[in-house]
């Protein structure tokens, strides 16, 4: 008798979270009754109030101690003021450096949090509005300069926002206070976060005028006008590129984001590795790239898959580079996209751990990690994470916040990691989180390159000057030179500091190639001499009974820099039709 309802093919359920099948709009809708708004105060709380508290108290700290060692030197009559006036400066000294730390990592949390989002909302906006009403034909050139226009006016745009918002908020500021003060904080509450107001308006006002005029002025994106001419005796590398593959945890399980738009099970991503290992026998890869989305959602019996998928072609395994993604790390539940994580879950600890575990465990004696300074390479993944094991196993066992403390910075100390060229010449990778710290699935998508991580990987080009590198990261560093059906396409997906990372390329671009995924779509362009590589996904934007690809790119040594030839696109068939017997 035939199925009533065939379970293989999947159901509405399967479409919950599937931006193919509903609009952004529609799915906030749908998530509005399953939010628990008590877990949401305290996340806003503990991420946007407590850092703007500590940001804005931090010059009525400062000023109290200053009044107070002015106060005692101009008291002084005896040993026991001096005494006192050492105490109070030995308090102010050893206080200073935490309460510095402190408000400096408020700081750059707001930053992240609003201000580069802000601008970057304010820029992909206006340069959406413009693509709206420029024609189809429209030349690359004149698509630049429109680019270049409207990174100009959304940092006008925000510079007279920031600075409005600042002028309203100053009457309600206090910037010196003293310690009788503080005998009743509530009173220092709201002068603090008008003070946190006031201090991050004007830097955005200042900050966002500075970012568009940089972004107006740098190379604009453009679609790769040809591919380059070698001379055959030329070295060459041969890359396999994938990325996204959203490996589920079950045999006929659909993605979050495509839900019954997208192949089901991991079928799709097992033929695309037995192609790959039938290319490899007949013409040997150099390296084989998954530039993140591993799983789609972080979960161990979808890294069980992945892992098990890998180690069924070893001679795959060992050639393997994987970083994280956003479904790998930032997904809180892959059945509901309402439920929230406080900051310092043990669940994002957890995802974290996994990735790294996996990563440990295909590229760990390959790959090096930098030093403390993030000025030079000391190590290998796997020698770094040695001492740290038992915790991190520890850990994974029962969980809980007490375990998790202390594995940030492992994760975060874990990034940039390099492949060094095996030559001076030779090619080397730089793998990049470009995660950000989010606690909500619905935001999951955001891409965020930390400061630090970008010098370290300057750091990494000084070290071997003759080198050609592969830059490799999940989200797009650009938008692409192409007009996209909706807003929401534009928002939310690059990275939010991309055009910062662009620019701080430009003396390494002629030696680069950058590849990432996150988009699904392949697109090759460039950013002044910077060649962007952009995957599609093998597993998604196609039904079941449609091909999906993915490319091999092959990269030449070329005089004083690196050349990318036209890539290999290899098809994967759909799967025959399952019979039912």
């Amino acid at each position: 008798m035939p199925m009533i309802i065939e379970p293989r093919h999947g159901d509405a359920e399967d479409d919950a979270s599937s931006t193919k099948k509903h609009s952004l709009i529609a799915i906030a809708g749908s998530l509005l009754g399953e939010i628990s708004l008590p877990k949401l105060a305290l996340a806003w709380v503990l991420g946007a109030l407590l850092p703007s508290l500590l940001l804005g108290a931090a010059p009525l700290v400062m000023s109290a101690w200053v009044a107070s060692v002015s106060g005692r030197v101009t008291a002084l009559a005896g040993i026991g003021s001096l005494v006192l006036l050492a105490l109070v400066g030995a308090v102010g000294w050893y206080g200073f450096r935490p309460l510095f730390r402190l408000a400096e990592k408020s700081f750059w949390s707001l930053n992240a949090l609003v201000v580069q989002p802000g601008y970057a909302i304010c820029r992909e906006g206006l340069q959406h509005l413009a693509e709206r009403f420029m024609p189809a034909a429209a030349a690359p050139d004149r698509r630049a300069t429109w680019r270049a226009g409207s990174a100009i006016g959304a940092g006008l745009v925000g510079c007279l926002v920031a600075g409005a918002v600042a002028a309203i908020v100053w009457p309600a500021t206090r910037w010196s206070g003293g310690f009788a003060d503080f005998v009743d904080p509530v009173r220092l509450v709201l002068p603090a976060l008008a003070n946190a107001v006031v201090m991050m308006s004007l830097y955005l006002a200042a900050a966002s005028l500075l970012w568009g005029i940089a972004d107006g002025f740098m190379d604009q994106p453009q679609d790769l006008d040809g591919f380059d001419a070698v001379p055959a005796s030329a070295r060459r590398w041969r890359v396999a590129h994938l990325s996204d593959v959203h490996v589920v945890g079950e045999r006929y399980g659909f993605r979050i984001e495509s839900g019954r738009a997208g192949p089901r099970g991991n079928e799709r991503f097992r033929r695309a590795l037995e192609r790959l290992a039938e290319i490899h026998e007949a013409e040997p890869l150099d390296l084989l790239l998954i530039t993140g989305d591993m799983t789609d959602a972080g979960r161990s019996a979808e890294w069980a898959e992945f892992l098990d998928a890998m180690l069924r072609h070893p001679a795959l395994a060992e050639r393997s580079l994987i970083l994280p993604g956003n479904h790998d790390v930032n997904i809180v539940d892959r059945a509901n996209p309402a439920r929230l994580e406080l900051p310092g879950s043990p669940g994002k600890r957890l995802r974290q751990m996994r990735t790294l575990s996996a990563m440990a465990a295909l590229q760990g004696e390959r790959v090096q990690l930098f030093d403390g300074s993030r000025s030079h390479l000391a190590g290998s993944l796997a020698a770094t994470l040695e001492p740290h094991r038992d915790r991190i196993a520890a850990f994974a066992d029962p969980g809980g916040l007490r375990l998790s403390i202390g594995l940030a910075s492992i994760w975060e100390d874990a990034f940039p990691m390099v492949l060094p060229p095996a030559e001076p010449d030779g090619l080397g990778v730089i793998l990049l989180n470009s995660n950000v710290e989010a606690h909500f699935s619905f935001t999951n998508a955001l891409g965020l390159v930390a400061e630090e991580d970008m010098q370290a990987l300057l750091a990494a080009t000084r070290a071997f000057p003759q080198a050609r590198w592969i830059l490799a990261l999940h989200h797009h560093p650009v938008e692409y030179p192409r007009p996209a059906k909706a807003l929401s396409e534009r928002i939310g997906t690059a990275l939010i500091n991309g055009s910062r990372l662009l620019r701080l390329l430009r003396p390494v671009a002629s030696r680069m190639v950058a590849m990432h995924g996150h988009r699904h779509i392949d697109w090759i362009g460039r950013c002044g001499a910077l060649k962007i590589v952009s995957a599609p996904s093998p597993v998604m934007e196609a039904t079941d009974d449609e091909p999906t690809c993915f490319y091999i790119h092959t990269l030449v040594a070329a005089p004083g820099g690196i050349a990318l030839l036209e890539p290999q696109r290899i098809v994967i068939e759909p799967a025959p039709p399952a019979v039912i017997v």
